[in-house]
């Protein structure tokens, strides 16, 4: 497409809206193609026009208006500034003055404080499996369990949330069943077939990317699940194989076609413009059978029919029992394209003893519709052990970010000494840290919450918080040299470290 092609040569947005809050139902059906397309839905009315999500935080919609010379409509604004309090607006509210302080520095960076956070996958077969109306009677029957809890008193913070939630997602399905009308699809009741089975699903995934801008919006684990129906049809003589490839091509395509309005510093941060709707294929199951099927082919083969593409992060569960045509194939797959990513399913199958858990983004595996994730961005190790050897002052900023102490004056670092500080530093930037995501995920729930994508898990969901770390390459081999070589500081007229020289050899840790 044209447009495509001007995204990557100009990488500005070809449309976004300025207007409209995207909601599931907000806008109009959009197509590609009406004609040609055997599967439908676009986030708004036209391909490749960005929505814009203001419910994680109206200034990053706004800014990301004016970093592409348009402005964001005054009534928008007003309403998210003065009325709807947005999930931006509830952390800024409670952020202590330290938390304030590491992000301006960046040695926390990337949180999720004015976007959404992603890492959460719906298990979006379930809308083919079993249609919308069977979903929304299955949450009222989970709003109901709750009653007697709420009447005694049980838990009682903690039960009305739920209720709450439950209700939110409830009227979420109600939604998607509205928005798949508008392309002329019933879906209250399960698939019939492997093309209503590929639209029912990609459905219930464009309702999350209609109503949240997560950073990583995953599409779980699809392929195997799919393969069934598509077999089944196949089998009865209703589809041929070109048609089934047909069909995945036009899925992955519509997953190609997702895009979230950024700011040029958020692409930065990420590396580009990714949105991570990563499908995990492949691996085997927990009863020692393969769970590669011929739609784990085909889904790799889009990548010749179509094309290399970063998305959707196709990534390959690889396990030494995987059948050796397939790893044959994905390994000339990757030697090809340079597309795939490979996690190891001999390590995570047994740590789950489950062999339904998929990738959110790029590493973090969770058990589809039963396990969610908390984002967490990342805390910045490099940094950290400037602020050791400086006493917590910030070399760019000139100003006391970490705690106040000596800093290091001598002309050759210790390693001993430097490793001491740094624990210190390190274990008051995990307390900075955590204590933001805790912010952070509360008011997340509070103003931003993920009903459709909540809808596809069960009542009861277990919630595990990741945090990452940038620059630790960095820090491990800076110690190695503090250790094995002679390093000195190389100071400014403040006196702060800013560079070091290093005389003789030293082991690189990474």
């Amino acid at each position: 497409m044209e447009g495509v092609k001007q995204e990557n040569r100009t990488h500005a947005p070809v449309d976004f809206d300025t207007s409209v809050a995207s909601t599931i139902t907000s806008h109009d059906a959009g197509y590609i193609n009406k004609a040609l397309e055997k599967i439908v839905g676009l986030q708004t009315e036209a391909p490749l026009k960005r929505a814009i999500i203001p419910f994680g935080g109206i200034k990053m919609v706004e800014g990301s208006c004016k970093a592409y010379n348009r402005e964001l409509d005054p009534m928008l604004k007003k309403i998210f500034t003065e009325y709807r309090k947005t999930h931006n607006q509830g952390v800024f509210d409670v952020y202590t003055p330290d938390i304030l302080r590491c992000r301006k520095s960046g040695v926390l960076t990337g949180l999720p404080d004015a976007y959404g956070r992603g890492r959460i996958i719906g298990d979006y077969r379930r809308v083919a499996l079993y249609g919308i109306d069977y979903l929304m009677k299955d949450k009222f029957a989970q709003f109901t369990s709750l009653q007697s809890d709420l009447e005694n008193g049980v838990n009682l913070e903690a039960t009305i949330r739920l209720r709450e939630e439950i209700a939110e997602q409830h009227r979420a399905l109600g939604q998607i069943k509205e928005m798949a009308a508008k392309y002329g699809c019933d879906i209250s009741g399960p698939a019939t077939n492997a093309q209503e089975a590929i639209q029912w699903t990609y459905f219930g995934y464009l309702a999350a990317v209609k109503s949240q801008n997560g950073a990583a919006m995953s599409f779980g684990r699809v392929s195997t699940f799919l393969d069934a129906y598509i077999e089944r049809d196949l089998k009865a003589g209703k589809i041929t194989e070109q048609d089934a490839q047909e069909m995945i091509d036009h899925l992955v395509m519509k997953l190609r076609m997702v895009r979230f309005l950024r700011t040029p510093e958020y692409d930065e941060l990420f590396s580009g413009d990714p949105i991570w709707a990563t499908e995990s294929i492949g691996g085997m199951g927990v009863d020692g059978r393969t769970l590669v099927t011929k739609n784990s082919f085909r889904f790799l083969n889009t990548l010749y029919t179509m094309g290399p593409s970063p998305e959707p992060n196709i990534t390959v569960l690889w396990s030494e029992k995987l059948p050796l045509n397939f790893k044959k194939f994905a390994a000339k797959v990757s030697i090809d394209t340079s597309s795939l990513q490979y996690e190891n399913d001999d390590l995570m199958r047994p740590d789950f003893n489950n062999d339904d858990y998929a990738i959110a983004c790029c590493v973090s595996p969770m058990i589809v519709g039963k396990q969610m994730q908390f984002f967490g961005a990342r805390a910045n190790l490099a940094k950290t052990m400037l602020y050791a050897i400086n006493g917590g002052v910030d070399e760019k900023l000139k100003m006391q970010v970490g705690p106040k102490s000596e800093p290091i004056k001598g002309d050759v670092l210790n390693f001993d000494e430097v490793m001491d500080r740094m624990d210190h530093f390190m274990d008051w930037l995990a307390k900075q840290y955590v204590t933001a995501l805790n912010v952070i995920h509360y008011m997340h729930d509070k103003y931003s919450y993920e009903a459709s994508l909540m809808a596809l898990h069960d009542r009861d969901v277990i919630r595990t918080m990741a945090c990452g770390i940038a620059g630790l390459s960095v820090a491990a081999d800076s110690l190695s040299a503090i250790k094995y070589a002679k390093v000195k500081p190389i100071r400014d007229e403040d006196g702060l470290a800013i560079d070091f020289e290093i005389e003789g050899e030293y082991p690189p840790v990474w």
